[in-house]
């Protein structure tokens, strides 16, 4: 048997999770809720999660714009996701929601700004 302790962050419980493998059948015990169930089985098969960073803005107010990915990513896949993001510029203005970069490493997410930037000077 194969277990690991993990905490839920799917609600604010903060559930403290035992996800085991047992001849390939996976039992999470400790959640008060399914979210809980469900975030212990993603959690223990593949780690995602939400990369959030900032990119450099040509010709802006700012010189440079926070951005996340719009949905999660591999966590094994966060430094590459990180190295492309930090590859990257933008022209502005730059709007709130504004795709930066499609597709982000092949993952079927998009990097996202999470504030405008107004033209200006940098």
């Amino acid at each position: 048997m194969n277990a690991r302790e993990i905490t839920c962050i799917r609600c604010p419980a903060g559930c403290r999770l035992t996800v085991a493998e047992t001849e390939g059948t996976l039992t999470v015990k400790g959640n008060e809720c399914k979210l809980g169930e469900q975030y212990g089985r993603q959690e223990y098969a593949s780690p995602m999660r939400i990369v959030t960073s900032s990119v450099r803005v040509i010709s802006g107010a700012r010189p440079l714009c926070p951005v996340k990915t719009a949905g999660e990513v591999r966590k094994a896949d966060i430094k590459k996701v990180l190295a492309a993001i930090h590859e990257s510029t933008v022209s502005a203005p730059v709007k709130i929601g504004q795709v930066i970069i499609k597709n982000v490493i092949g993952s079927g997410t998009d990097v996202v700004a999470t504030r405008s930037i107004p033209s200006g000077t940098s």
